[in-house]
């Protein structure tokens, strides 16, 4: 399944929007919990526009540049709506980089094995800590109308996973502090 397709239509169900303007949104609004390269977005763009999901009309902007404003067509709005409603199986867990090292652990001195959970525990803290500005912005929205409303619940569960992954590496801090082992 093209995931990144019903990304991109979605987004532009919501407005017109540029190449640029779906990799901007890629990297600030949907970054939470989807990623995709400005290198993934183009050729995407490219197959909707052929499948008729999309279409486009080329605007000047300055004195030369050109851009595409790309819309959604009757039949991507009916393929987005399709997807919408279809009940996905549960995924596989994501990889975390992080926790494959920490499952190896023991292969690594005390000092080393701290010096990593606190190095996590300061960028998940920061992480945390953009998460909260950001959501502040948006205030609490109870319109599910709203295309803020799931921006606000998708990052309302982006915080609570940053917390539950700062609650374990301080537990594991903790533990590895009263470790005996000593390599």
């Amino acid at each position: 399944m093209r995931t990144l397709k019903y990304a991109i239509l979605g987004l532009i169900n919501r407005e017109p929007l540029t190449g640029y303007d779906i990799t901007k949104e890629f990297n600030e609004g949907l970054v939470n919990f989807w990623y995709a390269k400005h290198s993934q977005i183009y050729p995407e763009l490219k197959k909707l526009t052929d499948e008729g999901l999309i279409s486009y009309k080329t605007i000047i902007q300055g004195e030369k540049l050109e851009k595409k404003l790309y819309t959604i067509t009757e039949d991507g709005k009916k393929d987005l709506k399709t997807w919408l409603v279809k009940d996905e199986p549960l995924e596989q867990t994501p990889k975390d980089i992080f926790r494959l090292k920490a499952y190896f652990c023991d292969e690594m001195d005390n000092e080393t094995v701290l010096k990593q959970f606190f190095s996590q525990l300061d960028k998940r803290t920061e992480k945390l800590q953009n998460l909260e500005e950001y959501i502040n912005k948006l205030s609490d929205i109870d319109d599910i109308s709203s295309p803020k409303f799931g921006d606000y619940i998708v990052l309302k569960g982006a915080i609570l996973r940053e917390k539950s992954y700062i609650e374990w590496l301080e537990y594991c801090i903790n533990k590895i502090e009263n470790s005996k082992k000593n390599i």
